[in-house]
């Protein structure tokens, strides 16, 4: 797939404001300060298209860009630890599950995990929110530039393991690094693919 469009169309604290579409919709979401704005930007090669911040909890709201015209790409906010007040991550955690239920042109949530790092609670139980609901998913590890090869892979196999516990089906995995452009043309060709048979 080759991004010739990438238009930011809107951001909302609520499902009910977002934009009425039929157009197919990909959700990326992770932990606080996962590297999602850095993917979202490499995929789209647009440096500014999602806001990226050293600071975790930047993105606030749910938000819309279009994407050639023919599906929506959605930056959710994140989850997990964030400096903002427990209030506001609980609004955030309501807002998200609302999206994941009522959303129903959403195709496929992209969750995001950070490679360096072993299966975390907050992820494990976020796939479980993922499960419980019924929302096709996939995974996709972040910043693997920042290690090895072998680190990734042991950190992609305990991921793996841990969730072959409970699940019967392992969802499909993109190994990433917004940095090396690591990734993007598997993950293209996947969204690409979603949206054929979703015309069929």
């Amino acid at each position: 797939m080759i991004i010739k469009e990438a238009t930011f169309i809107s951001s909302n604290t609520t499902v009910a404001k977002c934009p009425e579409t039929d157009l197919p919709e990909y959700a990326f979401i992770g932990r606080s300060n996962v590297g999602k704005s850095s993917l979202i930007n490499m995929l789209t090669s647009r440096n500014k298209l999602a806001k990226t911040s050293s600071f975790p909890g930047k993105t606030q709201l749910i938000n819309h860009f279009k994407i050639n015209e023919d599906w929506f790409l959605v930056d959710l906010p994140g989850y997990g630890w964030a400096k903002v007040s427990k209030d506001s991550r609980d609004n955030w955690q309501k807002m998200i599950k609302a999206y994941l239920q009522q959303r129903k042109n959403l195709a496929c949530v992209f969750l995001l995990i950070d490679s360096r790092h072993e299966p975390q609670k907050s992820d494990l139980d976020f796939i479980q929110v993922l499960g419980t609901l019924g929302v096709p998913f996939v995974l996709v590890f972040t910043k693997t530039d920042k290690q090895s090869d072998y680190k990734t892979q042991e950190v992609v196999g305990a991921f793996q393991k841990k969730l072959s516990e409970t699940w019967e089906e392992l969802p499909r995995i993109f190994i990433t690094s917004s940095e090396e452009k690591k990734g993007r043309d598997e993950i293209l060709n996947f969204i690409e693919s979603v949206n054929a048979d979703l015309k069929k």
